[in-house]
This record gives C-alpha cells, sequence and structure tokens, in this order.
C-alpha cells in the first residue's frame, strides 16, 4: 500500500543515525523473520524501524485490520493476530525464528489485566512451542518480589516466568521509569511539573528508580536478540543514576525553569494519586493508577549483566529528558502511550461495519472557492494544541467530564501537530479512516450511551468546493436518544462556526501559529 502523500515518511526511511547504529552485537540473519507483538504501542513501535534498518524480515502482529497498518510499515510485513486467540497465533507464528513479545494489557485497569496478561502469555508461548520459534524476548518491570509487589509488577514478573516456563530460551529485561518522547512516565512528571506550582509529595516519592531513556530500551531490546549468550536469562536494565521519583521531578523543574515546591504529606494513597494525576494530565487513570502503585517499590538494577552482553554506554538522565523535550518540540515523536489506548481500540466496530445505518445523522456544510489540499490540512490540525479553532471550552468541558468518569477526555491531545495517520489521536477521538484531500473520519472514544463518529469530507462542485462536517450516533437504547437529543442544539452552533473557522485557516486569514 503507497504510503499517503500527506504524511511524513516513515522516520527510519533513508535515515544513517538510527539507535541501534553503534550497537556492538552481530547481526543474525540466520535467525529469519523476527516477530514484534505488541508493535502498535509505544515500545514495539519504536522497535520495529531499528529491526528493519539493521536488515531483518520482520513481521508485526496487530489486533486489528492488517492493511490498516501497512502504511506505517511499509517494509514490515502485517498480519492480525491477537494473543488471547490461539488458532490466529498459529498462522502468526509459522516461519519465525525469534519473537518479541511486548504485550501487555496495563490499559484494562488494576483489576482486569493480570488475568488476561497470564491467559496471553500463556497462549503465546504454547503456539510459539508448535512452530519452533527459537528465541523470545520479553519486557518486564524491575522490582523486588520480597517487598511485596504492586499489582502491576507482580503481573509482569508472572509473565516473565510464564514465558520461561517452556522449552524455548526466553530473555527477559527488566526496567524501571522509561523515558522518552511519547512515554506515560515522561508525560505524567512533565505535565505535573508544568501544571501544578506546588506538589505534594507522599512518603513512597522517595523511593528509588533507575530510569532509563526509550532509546536505550530498544537498543537492549535488539542486543538481547542477537547476543546468543543472552538467550534464556533475566537482564535489569537501567541508566546509570540511581534517583528517587522528587529527584527526578526536581531536575525537569531545573530544565523547564520552573519553581516548583515539593510539600511533604501524610496522604499515600496511590489509587487517590493516580486518579489525580489522571486529572492533570492526558494519561487516563487506569494507566495512572497502575503506574503510581509500582512507585511504593524500590526499582532498582540487581546486577549490571547485561553491560557485559551488550556493551554501551546508556544515556545519564538529564539527557535522556533534554531529547524527549527536543523530540516534542521539533514535533516529531514516532510513537506514543496513547497508540495502544484504550484497550482494544483497534478492534471497535468501524463506520462501514454497522449492520444497519446509524440512528442519527446531521450534516453541515459551507461552499467555499478554498483548494482541497489546504481545506484537507487545515482540518487535520485539529485538536491538541491547536484546540478546535472555535468554542474550545464546549469541547474541553465535555472532555472534563468525562475524565471524571474515568474516560479518556481531551487532555490526551495528539502525537504530532501535523502528521496524521490511521488510529492517531485526537482528543477523545481516534483517526478511523484518511483519504488525502477528500475525507477525515474520526471515531468516538469518550464514555456515552451508543457509538459515534465525526466525518470531514471535501466534494468539488463546479468551480467551487463544498466543505461538509457529518456527525454519525448509532445507539439502540432509550438513553442513547437521551443523550443525542440533549446535544443536538449544539450541533449547529458548534459545527456552523467550526466550518467557517476552517475556511478561514485554509484560505490563509487565520493561518496557524
Amino acid at each position: 500500500m503507497p504510503h499517503p502523500p500527506y504524511q511524513l515518511p516513515p522516520p527510519w526511511r533513508g535515515r544513517s543515525d538510527y539507535r541501534c547504529r553503534d550497537l556492538p552485537t552481530p547481526v543474525r540473519k540466520e535467525l529469519g523473520t523476527i516477530l514484534v507483538t505488541g508493535a502498535s504501542g509505544y515500545i514495539g513501535g519504536r522497535l520495529v524501524p531499528e529491526l528493519i534498518c539493521r536488515g531483518y524480515d520482520v513481521r508485526v502482529m496487530v489486533r486489528g485490520d492488517a492493511e490498516e497498518y501497512e502504511s506505517i510499515w511499509p517494509d514490515a510485513e502485517v498480519v492480525a493476530g491477537d494473543a488471547l486467540d490461539p488458532e490466529s497465533l498459529d498462522r502468526v507464528l509459522e516461519g519465525v525464528g525469534a519473537a518479541y513479545y511486548l504485550i501487555h494489557s496495563m490499559v484494562l485497569g488494576p483489576q482486569e489485566f493480570d488475568d488476561a496478561d497470564m491467559h496471553a502469555a500463556r497462549n503465546f508461548r504454547t503456539a510459539a512451542e508448535r512452530a519452533g520459534v527459537q528465541q523470545m524476548v520479553y519486557l518486564g518491570g524491575l522490582g523486588s518480589a520480597q517487598e511485596g509487589l504492586s499489582p502491576h509488577l507482580d503481573s509482569r514478573h508472572r509473565v516473565a516466568t510464564e514465558l520461561q516456563s517452556g522449552s524455548i530460551p526466553a530473555t527477559v529485561l527488566r526496567a524501571s521509569v522509561i523515558i522518552g518522547s511519547g512515554s506515560a512516565s515522561f508525560e505524567i512528571i512533565k505535565n505535573l511539573i508544568d501544571r501544578m506550582p506546588v506538589i505534594p509529595l507522599p512518603s513512597w516519592a522517595s523511593h528509588q528508580s533507575q530510569p532509563i531513556g526509550i532509546r536505550d530500551v530498544v537498543k537492549y531490546l535488539v542486543g538481547a536478540m542477537e547476543a546468543p549468550e543472552a538467550a534464556g536469562r533475566n537482564f535489569d536494565i537501567g541508566g546509570p543514576e540511581v534517583l528517587t521519583y522528587v529527584q527526578m521531578m526536581q531536575s525537569l523543574a531545573e530544565i523547564l525553569g520552573r519553581r516548583t515546591r515539593f510539600i511533604p504529606t501524610v496522604v499515600g494513597s496511590t489509587r487517590l494519586y493516580g486518579y489525580a494525576m489522571s486529572l492533570l494530565t492526558p494519561v487516563p487513570a487506569p494507566i495512572t493508577m497502575c503506574l503510581v502503585g509500582g512507585l511504593k517499590n524500590d526499582t532498582v538494577c540487581a546486577n549490571d549483566d547485561i553491560r557485559e552482553v551488550v556493551p554501551f554506554e546508556p544515556l545519564p538522565f538529564r539527557e535522556a529528558i533534554v531529547r524527549a523535550l527536543n523530540r516534542e518540540e521539533q514535533d516529531h515523536i514516532a510513537t506514543r502511550w496513547s497508540d495502544a489506548y484504550p484497550a482494544a481500540h483497534e478492534l471497535s466496530i468501524k463506520l462501514h461495519q454497522l449492520r444497519r445505518p446509524p440512528r442519527y445523522t446531521a450534516h453541515y456544510t459551507l461552499m467555499t472557492n478554498c483548494a482541497p489540499d489546504k481545506l484537507f490540512e487545515a482540518f487535520t490540525r485539529i485538536g491538541g494544541s491547536e484546540g478546535w479553532f472555535d468554542t474550545n471550552w464546549m469541547w474541553r468541558t465535555r472532555g472534563a467530564v468525562d475524565r471524571l468518569l474515568f474516560g479518556v477526555g481531551t487532555a490526551r491531545g495528539r502525537r504530532s501537530k501535523r502528521d496524521l495517520r490511521v488510529h492517531d489521536v485526537i482528543d477523545f477521538w481516534r483517526v478511523e479512516s484518511i483519504l488525502p484531500e477528500e475525507r477525515l473520519l474520526l471515531r468516538a472514544e469518550m464514555r456515552m450511551p451508543g457509538r459515534a463518529w465525526l466525518e470531514f469530507t471535501i466534494r468539488p462542485l463546479g468551480a467551487a468546493n463544498e466543505l461538509a462536517i457529518t456527525a454519525h450516533y448509532a445507539t439502540r437504547s432509550v438513553w442513547g436518544d437521551v443523550y443525542w437529543r440533549f446535544f443536538q442544539p449544539f450541533h449547529w452552533y458548534i459545527f456552523e462556526r467550526l466550518l467557517k473557522q476552517i475556511e478561514e485557516r485554509a484560505c490563509g486569514e487565520a493561518g496557524f501559529e
């Protein structure tokens, strides 16, 4: 499938400075096909291009429609499969020499991910044994079982044990806080520093951690597969410094030039802090609660054996932070935590898959002389820091209500200000379909008693163009009917103004900052 012309080319195309360029381990082409599971997530999305750059034949497993991802990884083989569906794994693992297991169910929330994680790991190990896979690599979490691990960290440890219980050598890498542009941990602490001049600190904020940069995590993942002596072993991976969570926030505050005050508090509930963080940062509650729950444990490397097997010098914490900030400033974030949230979003029913047409539809149009490419560029810039051009307070109010109900809200923003691809997040929407200079279809991910889509289209009519916004809403419940009728009076006001704002930006009257 050709790469859409409005998208930037894949970040690894023609690049000579990829992260693993200086990796000392030898490329092992004899392994044949390399499978990456969880490739639609934050870590997997960074790993795939590195493996391609090193010359491997890469197969990517996704749960949704494989064709939707082919433009993201044009140099990889994309196949559909689900670790919770054993039959699909046989097709995915056929002919695979080495497999990366980067699946986790943290986005389901603290109550559900453990069972799902264990079931998926058991299915995958069994299927890999049937397929004759030679090696597996898994990325887990640091922490000592003797200290009483959080549910999230305990699940990571149990998955590692499950993967290593079979006949295939499974290499386990265990990491602490991962720092990088688009990582959940980085966005949490950055937004807290940005938005809170005073931060209350519970006692567990003094626990120690060994943060590591995302580029070093990827290098260890590649090196662990390439180094034969790594097969079947456990390794702790981390940066060169051991820091408390307070020290990490203080360092970031200094880099950002913030005068943040940190005040000790007796309140120590991780669930309360996790929920509060979800309201103050783009990261939703199911993820913040899992991550904050792990802060009650010291997550420090117990050994540095990995330095001998995959020898390179990891980045210091401050340098990893600066690199992450630079990526954000350059608007060049390759993957983001929101790529994998909410859970199973890629399996959601698409507009064209509905058995019957949406129950409600609202259609608004504007005739304009602006060129289609300019109109398309304008409405693909909505959301995130640009906002919705007009009536932003309405969108933000709806997002705030959604966050209070443990929904995604509008604070998720978007991965890039100018680059947009299928499955990208735009506030509480997700891109379902894009046709250059013709159409943008967004699927709602906020909490509501039904399913909703927002469609932007451009249609030539004589010497002019028809710019249209169509809201689709499918529901079968009384509450769904009430929901639509309550918001219907606002649609005309919001969408008519949005159409005019798109035209102004497209014709250059307002422009973009």
